[in-house]
């Protein structure tokens, strides 16, 4: 339970006596922020409560009924191109040094070539590519040049969520192993916001991702040991509404007394509130979450690796269990100098990306390169090995990108951008080989996969041209 839930109500009836401070209501409604995931493992109950909504026609399952999954995974700084891309007289696509580790999951795995990002490129704007291109991965838009006035797009996982997230608890799930920064310049006068999100719900909000292993675990199944998260999450479902009621009072006493200004600033914010109501409304249409037999995981490992097998574990636990169908991980945000001396590089990611064609710092970076891919492998098998509810696995019946923003993060290009996609999409899709897009945005394929989802009105998305057929 973090700071903010061990508020009570006797927190709450201060703040009315201390004439509604806004710091303390601002913290009475971060008790309902971080909401508890209520999933049921029987997916026909989830069915039944998207036809109540009248959204049957858009339930995002399967030919077999299971739920697809769709998830975009990021990594930083690019790759080395030469180790990435198979060479052209390659019997196997995935033969590069960086790509072997796919190489027991070819079968369900995609390569991607010809898939850009020119809205990353500097152009007028300058330096700032590596905001530019956490920014634009997933919004394929312009980001605005600024540390203040942010300015990006919604993105493709939240356009997604939009449609399809009543159907779970969680309409999306937002993922990252660093800590977020959400405020200040990071990269040549681009706000931070830009670079350390990928995921947007709208043109100036991002969406927070969560950094701890323990706290993404605690929001999916409940605090406390195994027996004991089922009824925690209900103490705490109860202790939400609780104080919800607290807020919405608090608020219709401040609405009277406040004048056209304020009252204008609190509307805005009550529908913050009340989106916060609807969220707990649908998760007590759900049943209890499953209890996995399992330790929680710790906070944030000292260890990078552990962190990040910690946070695939979570995406597996997430789509496992029905949690959520549209997610997020960010492994790194663009321009991370992080360094790997668990596989014998000591320099830092970003500074050895600019090696100027330098062997050494090339091959370090190759290896960093590889040490990701074999994460990503690593997640793709455990998705594998776990049974559907159709009999097929996890990973058969998801759509998962595997991406950067950068294509050579020594000179900064965004053309022909590393990208993989995983999965079979529920049997729709045609894995195992190497697709030549020849050079179009990365958004067509982005509609591709809005589409298998269902949204067949979605039919332009950020710089798209057209939908990508052939995948």
């Amino acid at each position: 339970m973090n700071d903010a839930t061990r508020h009570s109500k006797e927190d709450i009836a201060r703040a009315r006596a201390a004439n509604l401070s806004r710091r303390l209501f601002l913290k009475g409604l971060g008790v309902c922020v971080a909401l508890p995931a209520m999933e049921s493992l029987i997916p026909a109950r989830a069915f039944a409560a998207a036809a109540t909504a009248g959204a049957a026609e858009a339930l995002a399952t399967t030919a077999s009924g299971a739920p697809l999954r769709t998830a975009f995974v990021y990594f930083p700084n690019g790759a080395i191109p030469a180790q990435w891309w198979p060479a052209d007289d390659a019997a196997d696509f995935v033969s590069s040094p960086t790509l072997q580790p796919l190489a027991d999951c070819r079968q369900l795995v995609q390569l991607m070539s010809g898939l850009d990002h020119q809205n990353a490129y500097g152009g007028k704007d300058g330096a700032g590519d590596h905001a530019r291109a956490n920014g634009t991965f997933l919004t394929g838009v312009r980001m605005k040049k600024s540390a203040t006035d942010i300015h990006a797009g919604t993105s493709i996982d939240q356009v997604m969520a939009r449609q399809v997230g009543h159907l779970t608890r969680f309409s999306s799930l937002e993922l990252s192993c660093d800590p977020v920064r959400r405020s200040g310049a990071c990269d040549s006068g681009y706000a931070c916001a830009y670079q350390y999100n990928v995921s947007w719900k709208d043109e100036t909000t991002p969406m927070a991702a969560e950094f701890s292993p323990r706290h993404a675990f605690e929001r999916l199944f409940g605090s406390g040991a195994h027996g004991e998260r089922t009824a925690n999450l209900k103490q705490r479902q109860a202790e939400q509404r609780s104080i919800l009621d607290f807020v919405m009072e608090d608020a219709r006493v401040m609405s009277s007394k406040a004048g056209s200004q304020d009252r204008h600033k609190l509307d805005q914010y009550l529908s913050g509130v009340r989106e916060i109501e609807q969220r707990i409304e649908r998760a007590e249409h759900f049943s209890a979450p499953p209890d996995p037999d399992t330790e929680t995981p710790p906070g944030v490992p000292a260890s990078y690796v552990e962190h990040v097998q910690l946070m695939f574990d979570m995406l597996l636990l997430a789509f496992q269990t029905d949690s959520t169908r549209v997610a997020t991980l960010m492994l790194a945000h663009d321009g991370s100098n992080r360094s790997f001396a668990e596989i014998g590089v000591a320099e830092g990611h970003h500074d050895l990306s600019h090696h100027r064609n330098a062997p050494d710092p090339m091959k370090k970076v190759a290896t960093i390169d590889k040490w990701y891919v074999g994460q990503f492998a690593r997640f793709l098998k455990r998705l594998d090995e776990t049974k559907d509810t159709d009999g097929k696995s996890l990973l058969y019946n998801s759509q998962i990108v595997y991406g950067s923003g950068n294509a050579d993060g020594n000179r900064h290009t965004h053309s022909n951008l590393p990208i993989i996609l995983a999965g079979a999409g529920g049997g729709t899709m045609n894995p195992g080989r190497l697709v030549k897009a020849g050079g179009i945005p990365a958004t067509n394929l982005f509609l591709n996969m809005a589409q298998r989802l269902g949204l067949k009105d979605v039919t332009r998305f950020g710089d798209s041209t057209k939908v990508l057929a052939d995948v």
